[in-house]
């Protein structure tokens, strides 16, 4: 994509080679051409950049503005498109696990939950099992326990896989649930700690096939697991 900006306080070519190398020094940016006749700059990126981004890789002098695009949509746009996979995912977990949780026109909310559980262990672990080395690089970068140990980041996929298969087939409810409970919250922890670090890492959770950033979007992912499998190790 290529967005057109209005950039002030540009005085001479000097200025423009400086406005120049600071926007081509952001992640995305692939392109920059500057005016500084008509304090223009315009930008061709891979995916949206915020203009908040741009206006810190620029030197204090220089402010940069949005003029022939609305930033709020072209920033709700770029957040959709970035998570449209995992959206979709969830979307289709979801649907499918309330038709098969829906007998004679009754919903049953826990029939719901395991198969909702299940649909997302199976969904998730074949994709992490689709290149099982990039996902355990990918995983060791933030999790704590596959920093401590090094091989959980190729056992996590298939306990997912084992999960996935107990919730479908109602095997051992209370360990089944225990063992979510568990595994999840030491997921989540290091999750958390990516976030709230503000550290630019890839989100493993749907391994090596999509380049997904760690957000609060894995986080509610994780912490959905977690209150799912309390509410349901409670009630049983």
């Amino acid at each position: 994509m290529q967005h057109t900006y209005e950039v002030t306080g540009m005085t001479c070519s000097g200025c423009e080679a400086k406005v120049r190398s600071s926007l081509l020094t952001v992640d995305h940016v692939t392109a920059v051409e500057v005016n500084k006749d008509d304090n223009s700059a315009t930008v061709t990126m891979d995916s949206h950049v915020p203009l908040s981004t741009l206006q810190t890789a620029l030197p204090d002098k220089y402010t940069i503005h949005a003029t022939h695009h609305h930033e709020a949509v072209e920033q709700t746009r770029s957040w959709f498109q970035t998570y449209k996979p995992i959206l979709l995912i969830f979307a289709y977990i979801t649907g499918g696990s309330v038709l098969a949780a829906t007998n004679d026109g009754i919903f049953d909310i826990m029939d719901w939950m395991s198969y909702f559980m299940a649909g997302f262990f199976l969904t998730f672990s074949f994709f992490k099992m689709l290149d099982l080395r990039g996902f355990a690089d990918s995983y060791r970068m933030y999790d704590v326990v596959a920093k401590a140990v090094p091989a959980w980041a190729y056992i996590y996929p298939f306990v997912e896989l084992a999960l996935g298969v107990a919730y479908l087939t109602g095997f051992q409810p209370v360990l089944t649930n225990l063992v979510t409970l568990i595994v999840m919250t030491a997921s989540i922890i290091g999750v958390l700690r990516s976030v709230l670090s503000k550290k630019s890492i890839r989100c493993a959770c749907l391994g090596a096939v999509f380049n997904l950033p760690m957000s609060t979007i894995t986080i509610i992912e994780d912490g959905l697991m977690i209150l799912m499998s309390a509410f349901m190790l409670l009630t049983y």
